[in-house]
């Protein structure tokens, strides 16, 4: 998992993946998590979601939130992410 989630879609792919690794399927995580399995979709894809939402997805899979200073992405951060979208384009 990676150490500084910084865009929804490096948060989405993190929870993927600890789910995964718990061998956990999306519908098994949105009981666990007393949330619909549609909430599970919108945080593994990095869309629009509730705090309290991805707090109960997160205690679910037994992680935490911390929050600490890191400022925002840098221009070339967001610049490289916005270019894997385009080569991943068909």
């Amino acid at each position: 998992m990676a150490d500084n989630l910084r865009l929804p879609d490096e948060l989405g792919r993190a929870l993927r993946e600890r789910r995964e690794a718990l061998g956990m399927s999306k519908s098994q995580l949105a009981v666990k998590a007393g949330k619909v399995r549609e909430v599970i979709y919108r945080l593994e894809a990095g869309d629009e979601s509730t705090v309290s939402s991805l707090m109960a997805v997160a205690g679910a899979l037994g992680l935490v939130l911390r929050l600490e200073s890191a400022g925002l992405p840098t221009a070339r951060e967001v610049a490289d992410r916005f270019r894997e979208d385009d080569d991943d384009a068909p």
